[in-house]
């Protein structure tokens, strides 16, 4: 909106200094072209390479150890990635010895690439060779920043002595790569959302050159958005315009690296790919220095929402979530699109109402035409997709005029006995007090909120004596059942007590595997009694169970019991 403000409008001017701040176009030279993206569809999907193990692993206030590098590693290999940035080891030790251990253990497939990052200096170059020394494909990514500013506050160069630098440095690229096969460069002008075209145009051909780019071995150019800065259409403009000035273009691949910073770094790669890109680094869920990267897993399913196949597994979001989480150390938020909590959970009775009535002519319209409900045609009303294609149940929408006293239930539940429902137990137990709600047509207060919470999915006893001897092996763990009054020993050895618990139960006939565990202490002081609650899959269902005791390990043993003989009668062992 431009012009004046019309009388309608009644905000005032605000205290901040907006004046400031320069527009984009005040900044830098923005393409001035008779555009084609906005007439154009997206119809396939671009190469997804993520950047988590470098790009979001730099952003973290605790970075990855070894062995969370290697489950997100391994999490993008079981999700169908076949580029992947795995770290900075010119700059880091540990992203040097996990590359190395990617060799040594002979962790990636024959059809993955591997890709390194680098800055355009000989010995980081060199370092950098030697870290990937063993794979059979890989792609060396050097990075040097372009714009204006960078130039000359951080840099101290013009124009023509960056570019030199980074020719010189892109010869030492060239030279370390020598004859190898299965190797390929790339190179990302930082901030060329901020640089002046026409110079980022000239380095780039530059390098395509002296790289000898050609289809059978194509040079990547890797466009960053590394502040952003405009509106999604200025970026791309500015893609549209590299697209069209590049050299040997089908020798090409053009790439876009978006951050979040105005919250449009999802709607920047979507626009670029309209406007040329055909491949996109980012994160799972954005994570990434400030505001984060661009998120891969919303790009992949708003392609899945359209029709198109995004070709990456998100079959299983919530295990996807998971295991970010716990590498990242970072939660992801309940709004988060596709992956949050609620996302496809409705409060309102207005919506409630339609999503019934649209799973309703779903499955008969479904019945009618003679097809697999999760394979007909979707039109749910609040619902862009059906929660199904990413493993969502059905109750977490269908269950939802139970869950409007969610909040309140789990800050009563806080505040008087210092317990943190997980997001998944409060939709399950908003279900059970709405129900006692009901019943008694009376509010509940927080202490019976705490009994029925406790008779619920607290531990009901069942376990007798019990040990723990910590070996090399690992902890073993004795356990003694009181099974209809008579007592039933089990034994195993593990990597710590919840994982013993979890075999000795499964050769019991219940078979467990422990989601998530959360512990609180009920009480402040040395009598405090640790509570845990444990997110459990017996069988093919998951439920939770709660355990109480003065020793941490008890209680997660307990609530792993409390769980599992809620899923069965201890009788049945």
């Amino acid at each position: 909106m431009t012009g004046t403000v019309p009388t309608w409008n009644t905000q005032q001017p605000s205290p901040m200094p907006s004046d400031r701040y320069r527009a984009i176009w005040d900044r830098v030279p923005v393409p001035d072209l008779d555009r084609t993206w906005p007439a154009r569809r997206t119809t396939t999907a671009p190469l997804w390479v993520p950047v988590d193990l470098r790009d979001g692993n730099q952003a973290l206030a605790e970075p990855m150890d070894p062995e969370r590098k290697r489950r997100f590693f391994e999490l993008l290999i079981s999700m169908g990635y076949k580029e992947i940035e795995v770290g900075y080891p010119s700059a880091s030790q540990t992203d040097f010895d996990f590359v190395r251990d990617l060799v040594r253990l002979d962790l990636v497939p024959d059809d993955v690439t591997i890709v390194v990052f680098t800055a355009a200096r000989d010995d980081l170059i060199a370092r950098t060779y030697e870290s990937v020394e063993g794979l059979p494909n890989v792609v060396v990514h050097m990075y040097t920043a372009t714009a204006p500013t960078w130039r000359s506050v951080v840099l101290g160069k013009d124009r023509k002595a960056l570019h030199r630098l980074i020719f010189d440095a892109a010869q030492e690229v060239a030279r370390g790569a020598g004859d190898r096969p299965g190797l390929r460069f790339e190179f990302s002008p930082e901030v060329f959302n901020l640089t002046e075209p026409d110079f980022v145009l000239d380095v780039c051909n530059s390098l395509t050159r002296l790289w000898d780019a050609s289809p059978d071995r194509p040079v990547i150019h890797n466009l960053p958005a590394t502040v952003e800065v405009s509106t999604p259409n200025v970026y791309a403009d500015q893609i549209e315009y590299m697209h069209r000035h590049l050299e040997d273009r089908d020798a090409v691949i053009l790439s876009v690296h978006p951050h979040n910073d105005r919250g449009t770094g999802v709607a920047c790669a979507e626009l670029a790919v309209l406007a040329g890109a055909q491949r996109v680094e980012g994160c799972l869920f954005g994570n990434g220095e400030r505001t984060g990267n661009v998120d891969l897993v919303t790009l992949a399913l708003n392609l899945h929402a359209q029709g198109v196949d995004p070709m990456i597994d998100l079959s299983d979001i919530d295990a996807v979530r998971r295991t970010v989480e716990y590498c990242n150390r970072i939660p992801v938020h309940e709004r988060h699109p596709y992956g949050g909590d609620l996302v496809y959970t409705a409060f309102s009775g207005t919506h409630q109402d339609a999503i019934k009535k649209g799973f309703a002519e779903h499955r008969a319209s479904a019945e009618a035409a003679g097809l697999d409900p999760g394979r007909a045609p979707w039109a749910v009303p609040y619902l862009p997709i059906d929660p199904a294609d990413v493993g969502r149940d059905y109750q977490a929408v269908i269950r939802i005029n139970s869950q409007s006293g969610k909040g309140g239930i789990a800050h009563l539940l806080q505040s008087e006995y210092g317990i943190a429902l997980p997001r998944r137990l409060q939709i399950d137990f908003a279900a059970k007090v709405q129900e006692a709600a009901d019943s008694s047509g009376l509010e509940i207060t927080a202490e019976q909120l705490w009994t029925l919470l406790c008779a619920e999915y607290g531990y009901r006893g069942g376990l007798g004596r019990w040990s723990v001897e910590h070996g090399p092996d690992g902890d073993r763990l004795f356990v003694v059942f009181d099974v209809d009054g008579v007592e039933v020993s089990g034994e195993a050895v593990a990597t710590g007590p919840v994982e013993a618990m979890t075999r000795i139960l499964t050769s019991k006939g219940l078979d467990v595997d422990v989601l998530s565990l959360t512990q609180h202490s009920q009480r402040s002081g040395s009598d405090s009694a640790a509570i845990t609650l444990a997110e459990c899959r017996v069988g093919d269902r998951t439920v939770w169970g709660m355990g109480a005791h003065q020793s941490v390990t008890a209680s997660a043993i307990r609530a792993v019991y409390a769980a599992a003989v809620r899923s069965a009668p201890v009788s049945t062992y």
